[in-house]
């Protein structure tokens, strides 16, 4: 899927002058995968971690500190969430672990506190939101998502709806087709390609005789109007 993604981009960017930026979770194979396509393909790729991924961390460290439910529980993870959009995600880790271990919490206790530290400083290189955000890049895949809701799942997840492979494919793209308002450029296109396989490929050079009747047209009397 990666390398359809790669190849897909390439169609359109084929002289590499936009910037190429991928969204991931996390996922070693997945990086490992993006990587080794950007190098095949001669991509300059920017590799961006999820924010939500990283929020998902930061709320289960903020558990260690404060109860569910309260101001403060909000506070301290916007507070942190705050400092790693700002670029700064290794002085929120830092900061976590010192106040871990001023306020004595245990090894258990602090087991989230250093899961999140830990994940922080382990994708540091994939957290310069403040750069993508002043680039207008990406770094949530909610926009993703929710295309892969509107256009996959309303369509395909109907009650009694059955399957199979092709005929799913061949729904999906002219939905997409529909969607993006391309449908009738698509159908232009799709009629001249029709009539270059049924018809132009058949004579020599591609060209189609005009159509004569075997028979003189009949001329019909026009309806005329009757007072």
């Amino acid at each position: 899927m990666i390398e359809d993604a790669f190849r897909e981009a390439s169609s359109r960017d084929p002289d590499r002058k936009k910037v190429w930026v991928a969204l991931v979770d996390g996922s070693k194979p997945q990086l490992a995968i993006l990587k080794a396509r950007a190098r095949k393909h001669k991509v300059r790729l920017t590799i961006v971690l999820d924010v939500m991924h990283v929020a998902e961390y930061v709320w289960k460290a903020a558990h260690a500190f404060h109860r569910e439910g309260t101001p403060e529980i909000e506070y301290w993870a916007l507070t942190r969430l705050r400092l790693i959009l700002e670029g700064k995600s290794a002085a929120a880790a830092a900061g976590m672990r010192r106040e871990a271990t001023v306020k004595k919490l245990s090894a258990d206790e602090r087991v989230s506190v250093d899961d999140c530290a830990d994940y922080l400083q382990k994708y540091t290189a994939y957290l310069h939101y403040a750069a993508y955000l002043a680039a207008g890049y990406p770094i949530s895949s909610g926009v993703v998502e929710g295309a892969c809701r509107y256009l996959v799942r309303d369509r395909m997840e109907l009650t009694g709806a059955r399957w199979r492979l092709n005929g799913a494919e061949a729904v999906l793209k002219l939905r997409a087709l529909r969607a993006s308002g391309d449908f009738d450029t698509y159908w232009t296109f799709h009629e001249a390609r029709e009539r270059e396989r049924n018809h132009a490929s058949r004579y020599a050079d591609g060209v189609v005789p005009p159509v004569t009747s075997p028979t003189p047209a009949v001329v019909r009397p026009r309806l005329r109007r009757v007072k």
